[in-house]
């Protein structure tokens, strides 16, 4: 005979699967209903992500990009970026739709690859690029700060939002050249606080990496107040 306790388990599943049929929860990258057991985005198109591996070799392209500009320990991005592509309506939902466990999911998928990688040994802290607040006050929150969690729970490493301030708001980068950019993200950024980051190995997380422009800035104010060194990871790299 079923017990209470088996039956109103019996009843909730029935419950939520009668809510799931009603009101399916959709894969954030193709709109397919959600099976049990995944998250946010479906087995498929986890699968048919274009992967850099971009953790496992240190000349990789985003590297690359900011060799000679300022004294990297490693940069990565974790996906490709191309237009029309699903990683582009994971960001996009992420970025403009309130679809912030997007970010934290991509964020332990990043977190998982930087786990084994040597490149990423001794992390301290994990810092997000930090939006002006007069943005972030209309986007309502910032995606970088929900792929930095993702990366903290799966590196088992702390995270934090204060030490890093971004001070001044800057003009749309889209249309600007790299040296443009560049010009446009100096005295950007500043520490909060100086003894949260002093010595430590910070790494350093964003959404999409384009000219480096942005996170070049960051790394740059980080080191002149302290840390030791600076890591980068982005969720992808726009070609």
């Amino acid at each position: 005979m079923a017990t209470l306790k088996s039956k109103k388990s019996i009843f909730n599943q029935w419950a939520n699967d009668l809510i799931g049929l009603l009101f399916p929860n959709l894969c954030n990258g193709c709109g397919v209903p959600l099976f049990h057991g995944e998250l946010v985005i479906c087995t498929k198109c986890v699968y048919d992500l274009p992967f850099t591996d971009y953790h496992l070799h240190a000349e990789n392209r985003v590297a690359k990009q900011l060799w000679g500009r300022l004294p990297l320990n490693a940069a990565m991005a974790l996906l490709y970026f191309r237009k029309g592509a699903k990683v582009q309506n994971l960001i996009h939902n992420l970025k403009y739709n309130n679809k912030t466990a997007v970010g934290v999911r991509l964020g332990e998928i990043l977190g998982e690859r930087l786990k084994v990688s040597p490149l990423y040994e001794n992390i301290d802290l994990i810092i997000p690029v930090p939006l002006h607040y007069k943005k972030l006050r209309k986007r309502g929150y910032n995606q970088s700060t929900f792929i930095a969690q993702g990366v903290a729970a799966k590196m088992e490493i702390p995270f934090g939002e204060s030490q890093l301030i971004r001070k001044v708001e800057t003009d749309s980068q889209t249309k600007k050249n790299r040296y443009n950019r560049y010009e446009n993200m100096k005295a950007v950024f500043s520490v909060g606080n100086v003894n949260e980051i002093l010595n430590k190995h910070i790494l350093l997380v964003d959404d999409v990496v384009t000219t480096g422009a942005t996170l070049e800035a960051c790394a740059n104010v980080l080191l002149e107040n302290g840390a030791s060194k600076v890591s980068i990871a982005a969720l992808a790299f726009a070609e």
